[in-house]
């Protein structure tokens, strides 16, 4: 059994717990839940936009401990101010060291940034409770559902108003799982079967992924020269984790990568710091 099959495997475990804990019904009467979510689609495409979906993350079963000193609303609030265009959040707990309560918490420190639910979505009340938490839109993972899962898990988020990011690992699950339900398309530059990262990934599927979807790379981006190469090939958005967690001041190393970005590429309608 790989990575991912033990993930989702105690990932079902997990929610079937969980309903029993929470009913959903007892989730939308939470005040998020009545909440209007930002847009994460608008927030990539708006000009001078800085593209990064700057995450917060502990572990991972990769690397193990990231970082587990710093706070999640600091650190948030911290992305925010050097000019992250959106937010991505870990709930995952056992796997990525992640909980709900720190959704929660990013949402509070940060009530005007798009913010991802991430996490191994595999049944449709995790939706419903990521819009309760706060979210404004989940993560779909082509490796671990259907075409079908994903168009109508796609339409759930959409009926509360939250968008979608589809995330992707090759020509194959780009072309049986993209629909028109989704609003963002994300090449997963790392094989979650190995963990190895390789961003020719990206640009290999750059031409494949409509451009009425934003395009965005994950994993693997740590040069301002790789997400500039990027940009070239159609992406505007860039997930970033890994790269800032692993330094004791991950908002400044956010700020550290934009001031790279900066120098490399100063014209005024691609200016990075916001």
């Amino acid at each position: 059994m790989d990575v991912l099959e033990r993930i989702i495997e105690r990932k079902r475990t997990e929610v079937d717990y969980q309903k029993t804990v929470v009913s959903q019904r007892e989730l939308e009467q939470r005040p998020q839940f009545n909440r209007q979510p930002l847009s994460a689609h608008d927030a990539l495409r708006r000009p001078g936009s800085s593209g990064i979906i700057a995450e917060f993350k502990r572990k991972s079963p990769s690397k193990g401990i990231i970082n587990d000193q710093v706070l999640v609303a600091d650190t948030t609030a911290g992305y925010v101010r050097a000019g992250a265009a959106c937010l991505s959040v870990l709930t995952d707990e056992p796997f990525f060291g992640g909980r709900s309560e720190d959704l929660i918490q990013a949402r509070q420190a940060n009530p005007s940034t798009p913010i991802i639910r991430k996490d191994f979505i595999i049944d449709p009340y995790q939706i419903v409770e990521a819009k309760a938490i706060g979210a404004d839109f989940i993560l779909l993972i082509a490796a671990c559902l259907t075409p079908k899962q994903v168009q109508n898990y796609s339409q759930v988020a959409h009926d509360l108003g939250l968008e979608v990011l589809l995330e992707v690992h090759d020509e194959e699950e780009l072309a049986s799982h993209l629909t028109e339900t989704v609003d963002l398309v994300g090449v997963n530059n790392r094989n979650l079967k190995t963990f190895v990262t390789d961003l020719s990934t990206s640009v290999r599927l750059s031409t494949l992924i409509p451009d009425s979807f934003v395009k965005i790379s994950e994993s693997g981006l740590q040069q301002a020269e790789s997400i500039l190469a990027l940009q070239q090939v159609g992406y505007q958005g860039f997930l970033i984790g890994e790269t800032f967690m692993k330094t004791a001041d991950p908002a400044q190393a956010l700020q550290h990568l934009l001031d790279e970005l900066n120098q490399l590429h100063p014209l005024p309608q691609k200016h990075y710091i916001v």
